[in-house]
């Protein structure tokens, strides 16, 4: 073994790999006419010191925990503590999703991360006409202070971190969620979670929102300025790759919007006279983990690199915390399939072995099932197990960034980088990243993206297993759950009883007090948390945001 380590390291250090290429390579037949990643980029058949590109240790890569966190944010990753297993859950009422919390934390989950239904994303009540046949079904139902305190009725808002996947409704849900650890006496400097609460990649990717961009970023913006003065180690915003990436985005398109959101959302706090180096360490990020391993890898090493040299050399950041990215990951959703979807769990498996070898500090692993239905207890079971034979079994975990130094990898992340800066430069000239959505740059690039992944797979060029590649005839019957419709029912009953009982002149003052702090351009954040106490809804509140500042369509100019 020594003989054969010995002559790979010289032939890696020797000259040779030009007449290698050309004499010996060139005289032999490659399967396929060209080998391109996932998003497009050619691959090198090769890749050693002569055309790896340069990189500096200390400039480019660093130490562990150190500037500019290329492998890693934390001196000890996961040797010091594993990543937080947070799987994503949420659907019917309250008490179903508690169940299911319950369960995940019983079976070695370390963190709770919610999924809301379509009518409290949207900002409807469940006795709201809009919200017919639609609560409950793909997230849990909140519409209510009350209905927060039964999804975690039981759990330790002190003790377990907690994540919500919620945007232009998202001011309300973090009220919902502080009020009740107001009422539990629980202070806020001890709570820890995130809530999503990025409503630029919702213009550019999910679109899903209330108000037009500009005072949608404000409402984001309030809650950064709450939590930097009340909430320090709850993360205020999740700036959030993943639903632009799912909408068709490249590795590179992802990466390069979510870092640009991410400085919209830093110039508008500085706008206000808040200081970086007392918000940015509370800034988080989310990410997609596709199909293809290396590029995903380069992609998340990129990313720390990346956002670490612009809060220090445009920002002037004078901290490390205010440096680090860090980052929760959820395997792509987008790339699961109907057909033999047994064969999903190994395509979790391979993504989510690269989020970890990416250095994510939270995983959700999807379950086999997503593309049939909320996913049933089993098949999320198996999901969350993924994690943990990754974790136990891997040995993975055993070394810092192991790929770390890999002539493909270091040149991968380079590479990566530097496309992501040429995109962060075209917004930038384009007044940055709100004028950008504005004007719909990002939703056009991710479109033609979109469109020519499609034409791959529909050539065969992009193979997908089960669906255009080794196909089988019927499909494969899995258990799927079930959402009966007397939630629906039950949730309206419940909100209507609840908005019976209120005291209606203490309702109208609070609400009273929301809609001036918006007109009056305050931040929201603080009467809100009254307000949600003394009995405001979510639909409720939602409304002064329709009213204040108006309702968003999309312009169509795609």
């Amino acid at each position: 073994m020594t003989k054969k380590r010995d002559a790979a390291a010289q032939f890696f250090k020797s000259p040779s790999y030009r007449a290698w290429r050309e004499k010996v390579y060139a005289s032999q037949r490659e399967r396929k006419a060209s080998f391109e990643s996932i998003s497009f980029r050619e691959q090198p058949e090769l890749v050693t010191p002569e055309n790896g590109g340069t990189v500096d240790y200390d400039r480019d890569l660093g130490n562990p925990g150190e500037y500019p966190y290329t492998r890693g944010v934390q001196p000890t990753m996961y040797r010091g503590r594993l990543w937080t297993m947070r799987q994503f859950a949420g659907f019917g009422t309250p008490e179903d999703t508690n169940k299911r919390f319950r369960y995940l934390l019983d079976h070695g989950q370390t963190g709770l991360s919610t999924a809301f239904d379509m009518p409290s994303l949207m900002g409807y009540d469940p006795d709201s006409p809009r919200a017919l046949g639609e609560v409950g079904r793909e997230g849990v139902s909140v519409a209510t202070v009350e209905d927060m305190d039964t999804l975690f009725g039981g759990i330790a808002l002190d003790q377990v971190t907690t994540s919500m996947t919620i945007n232009c409704t998202a001011t309300v849900a973090f009220a919902f969620y502080f009020a009740v650890a107001r009422r539990r006496g629980i202070p806020f400097e001890k709570i820890g979670g995130t809530i999503q609460n990025d409503m630029l990649k919702e213009f550019i990717a999910q679109k899903e929102w209330i108000s037009p961009p500009a005072p949608s970023v404000k409402l984001v913006c309030d809650v950064i300025e709450f939590c930097a003065q009340s909430a320090p180690k709850f993360n205020p915003v999740s700036i959030s790759g993943y639903h632009i990436r799912e909408a068709g985005a490249t590795a590179v398109q992802e990466l390069a919007f979510t870092i640009a959101d991410g400085l919209a959302y830093v110039d508008h706090c500085l706008g206000r006279g808040m200081k970086l180096d007392d918000f940015a360490p509370r800034l988080s990020f989310f990410f997609d983990v596709h199909n293809d391993f290396f590029e995903e890898i380069a992609k998340f090493r990129a990313a720390r690199r990346l956002w670490a040299k612009l809060m220090r050399e445009r920002y002037g950041a004078k901290t490390d915390a205010a440096c680090k990215l860090r980052t929760h990951a959820q395997t792509a959703g987008v790339s699961l399939t109907a057909q033999q979807p047994v064969n999903n769990v190994a395509r979790v498996a391979m993504q989510a072995l690269a989020a970890v070898l990416g250095g994510v500090q939270s995983l959700h692993t999807n379950s086999m099932d997503e593309t049939l239905s909320l996913p049933t207890e089993g098949a999320v079971r198996i999901a969350l197990r993924t994690q943990q034979i990754i974790a136990e079994e891997s040995g993975v975990t055993n070394v810092i960034d192991p790929l770390g130094g890999s002539y493909y990898v270091e040149r991968l992340t380079s590479e990566v980088e530097e496309e992501a800066m040429r995109y962060i430069r075209q917004i930038d000239a384009l007044g940055g990243m709100l004028h950008a959505v504005e004007a719909g740059f990002p939703q056009k690039e991710i479109a033609e993206a979109a469109y020519q992944f499609q034409l791959g797979v529909d050539a065969g060029e992009q193979a997908i297993v089960g669906v255009n590649c080794h196909a089988e005839g019927g499909e494969q019957e899995i258990p799927t759950l079930k959402i009966e419709h007397e939630v629906e029912r039950q949730q309206i009953e419940r909100v209507k009883e609840f908005k019976a009982r209120r005291d209606p002149a203490a309702l109208a003052a609070s609400l009273s007090l929301v809609e001036q702090a918006c007109r009056e351009n305050r931040n929201v954040v603080p009467v809100l948390i009254d307000a949600v106490e003394v009995g405001a809804t979510l639909g409720e509140v939602s409304d002064i945001y329709r009213k204040v500042f108006g309702v968003y369509t999309d312009p169509g100019m795609l």
